[in-house]
């Protein structure tokens, strides 16, 4: 199999800090690596990817993703099933988990952080890891069970990281702090899911007082957290993931976006729950910086002064790449595209009617793209997608979502509302 693949001729967006954007250049492949970007590249047995009609750009990384929750995509969160409609067996998580992965890829999302939240059991976690596994790009598993991270942990496979996950605000520490520091002993990363409700509301900047956030803490939503909160998430160097689709979607409120801004924190942006949100990562770039503007405008109409500036197109397709990165704990290996980074890059058709001519390459990706336009998806080096293909066996996982989502909708009496057929 070929391990070097030279880009060539693209609009190379590397969206790093040290490496600039070009406007044609080539991006060498090697070793799973991204060996060089600049113009006029050579490299003897390379595949030879032509980008001329491309921009080439690291691949999106969605920072909090529920993927069980696959198999009921867009039937939104009334459902009368609710959670009961979520896989939590073995072989359906395994369905579920690896559909969502592939859909994922398909928009061109290279990493997923995957919050795993189908109980504490170890054969459900597995099968979940198996799926991560068997889809073949960047990712993050993050479970509640703290007992089940070392195990978890020796089980991944070499493109997936372990994480644990605290989706409960204690009334006081508890074990919480306990938690934590075995996480942190063994090197994992903290996700906390402060979600809509005002559970986590105080909860966050009395972490923050006693020294328990710190750069290895990402929030999840802020939706309920309170103006202390915020200022302790941005004094101790947490990172922030918020999913502003689904958000909003489901009712838990409008993300604090430009709070945040205000205090240096620079989010990374996910999908959630694709029951009620789109999952890929273009709309979730549109709901942030179509969200930001509007409260700006809001704010102009009614006569404030100081507004703060209008995000930028270079703002927010950052939030879904190096910033985002930065938030699952991988800055150092994904989200730009700079020499000695793994190559996790996609390449993006700019000759489809939807988005031609291009007048800016990053406001094209923001404002005009969709997943019609990813051509190439590359993880590590892998190819993923090759000329808008998926290389994975899709039928396959088609035929398994299709099975678990009968089986799940019989155990939580919700009408089976299409087959295998028509969801194709």
């Amino acid at each position: 199999m070929t391990e070097r693949f030279l880009l060539r001729g693209g609009c190379v967006l590397t969206l790093g800090a040290k490496t600039p954007n070009f406007r044609r250049a080539d991006v060498l492949i090697d070793d799973g690596r991204v060996a060089e970007v600049g113009p006029g590249l050579r490299a003897r047995d390379a595949e030879v990817v032509d980008a001329a009609d491309a921009i080439v750009m690291p691949g999106f990384v969605d920072t909090h993703r529920h993927a069980r929750r696959s198999l009921h995509r867009n039937l939104g969160d009334g459902s009368p099933a609710g959670d009961a409609a979520v896989p939590a067996t073995p072989d359906d998580v395994y369905a579920a988990t690896l559909i969502g992965l592939l859909g994922a890829v398909e928009a061109g999302i290279t990493t997923v952080v995957d919050w795993h939240d189908a109980g504490v059991d170890d054969s459900s976690a597995e099968a979940a890891l198996q799926a991560h596994t068997d889809a073949g790009l960047r990712t993050v598993l993050v479970h509640p069970s703290a007992e089940l991270l070392r195990r978890l942990a020796e089980a991944a496979g070499p493109s997936t990281t372990v994480a644990l996950g605290a989706g409960e605000a204690p009334a006081d520490h508890g074990g919480l702090p306990a938690d934590w520091a075995g996480a942190r002993e063994r090197g994992h990363r903290i996700h906390v899911h402060a979600g809509a409700g005002t559970t986590w509301r105080g909860v966050v900047s009395r972490l923050a007082r006693e020294g328990v956030l710190g750069a290895d803490v990402t929030i999840i939503h802020c939706v309920g957290l309170d103006e202390g909160d915020l200022d302790a998430v941005a004094s101790s160097g947490a990172s922030v993931s918020l999913t502003p689709s689904s958000e909003m979607a489901g009712g838990a409120g409008a993300p604090p976006v430009q709070q945040l801004i205000d205090r240096g924190v620079r989010p990374g942006l996910g999908v959630d729950d694709e029951r009620v949100a789109p999952g890929d990562m273009f709309a979730q770039m549109r709901q942030a910086i179509s969200l930001q503007h509007a409260t700006m405008f809001d704010l102009k109409l009614a006569g404030k002064a100081g507004i703060p500036r209008l995000m930028t197109t270079r703002d927010v397709i950052r939030y879904a790449t190096f910033e985002a990165a930065r938030a699952a704990g991988l800055g150092e290996v994904a989200g730009s595209l700079e020499p000695g980074k793994q190559a996790d890059v996609i390449v993006l058709r700019t000759d489809r009617p939807n988005i031609f001519p291009v007048n800016d390459p990053i406001g094209a990706v923001v404002w005009g793209m969709d997943t019609s336009n990813v051509d190439w998806v590359f993880a590590g080096g892998r190819v993923l997608m090759r000329e808008g293909v998926l290389q994975a066996d899709v039928e396959r996982a088609r035929k398994l979502a299709a099975e678990a989502r009968e089986r799940v909708s019989a155990a939580a009496r919700l009408p089976a509302r299409a087959t295998a057929r028509s969801e194709g």
